[in-house]
């Protein structure tokens, strides 16, 4: 009910540490969240802290915060709002379904030992998600952004003892974090894929009749052995790891550095698995984007068949904005 909204506004942000921030300094914050709030999530990772709190003044949250180091991705919503809104379309909804004699009732799935949630972006990525058995998608969209709320709705909706989290970038990992802290009545198990190949390969290893733990200590094993690469354009001239970069060069980004650099698609995406193959390598997988033909696609998985006729290469739509290419070599 509204009046059970003790405090109006649910607030999200990241602090960019830019001071001394340790572990008696998180305490300290904590403490003083407590004093204007609930509902508190602080999540450390290196030089990045995840802040979630409800509060009737964000701006004290905000001063408080800035202390520590500049601030980005802030989300401030008004849940009482909110709740108005949820509360007319609710009426709205039950009275079309009167008005229209629906008496049908609501089929709730049964509980089951074992859920899954993605966050994917493109039509072809969620598809390959849902084919391999993930309850529920949240769709990062170009930003791959959403909040620990979004994190917190797609649990509500799994119904599961246990419910697996495939962040797939490693700037949701702490949403996923904050929401587990947040979670009481499921079990909740954040595995840190940074990517979608890793994601994918981390659900692929799932064993239903194996324990949370085992299953997750083994997706994450299995997970972390993935190379992955992701192809996209440089939007403004730079220099990283020694490279020159102009504007609307094509990147092949690794896990860690610019892998390769040059002014086609085919080219740099094929320079890109040659530096990931090494004598252990099995197989290449290619997920193209929105604005990449399948006859394109095909194009370079022909090739890379050529020159490692020993490996296996599948070519997958994924229908991503941004990146011509998410690969994988394993």
């Amino acid at each position: 009910a509204l009046e059970d909204i003790k405090f109006g506004y649910c607030t999200e942000f990241i602090i960019m540490v830019e001071q001394e921030y340790n572990l008696g300094t998180e305490i300290d914050f904590k403490k003083y969240l407590e004093t204007i709030g609930d509902s508190i999530v602080v999540v450390s990772d290196e030089d990045i802290v995840k802040v979630h709190v409800h509060t009737n003044d964000p701006g004290l949250a905000i001063q408080k915060a800035l202390t520590y180091g500049s601030l980005t991705n802030m989300k401030i919503d008004n849940m009482r709002e909110e709740h108005n809104e949820m509360v007319i379309k609710d009426a709205e909804k039950a009275a079309m379904e009167a008005s229209a004699h629906k008496e049908k009732p609501v089929e709730q799935k049964p509980r089951k030992k074992a859920g899954f949630i993605a966050v994917s972006m493109g039509q072809g990525l969620g598809e390959i998600f849902t084919g391999l058995g993930v309850d529920y998608l949240i769709e990062g969209g170009q930003t791959m952004n959403p909040s620990t709320e979004d994190m917190l709705n797609a649990i509500s909706e799994v119904n599961a003892d246990t419910i697996f989290i495939l962040p797939n970038n490693k700037n949701i990992i702490l949403a996923a974090e904050q929401a587990k802290q947040l979670t009481k009545d499921k079990n909740i198990i954040v595995v840190p894929s940074k990517n979608v190949p890793q994601g994918i390969t981390a659900v692929i290893n799932f064993v239903y009749d194996k324990g949370p733990e085992e299953n997750a200590e083994r997706m994450t094993g299995e997970m972390n052995r993935v190379k992955s690469g992701q192809v996209t354009y440089a939007i403004r001239d730079t220099c990283i790891d020694g490279k020159e970069i102009k504007q609307g060069n094509i990147m092949g980004l690794g896990d860690k550095t610019i892998l390769s650099v040059g002014d086609d698609v085919k080219g740099t995406t094929t320079s890109l698995v040659k530096s990931l193959v090494d004598d252990e390598s099995e197989l290449i997988s290619l997920y193209y984007g929105e604005e990449i033909t399948e006859e394109e696609a095909n194009e370079i998985g022909d090739e890379l068949t050529s020159l490692y006729p020993d490996l296996d290469v599948e070519v997958h739509y994924g229908g991503q904005p941004i990146y011509y290419y998410l690969l994988s070599v394993e």
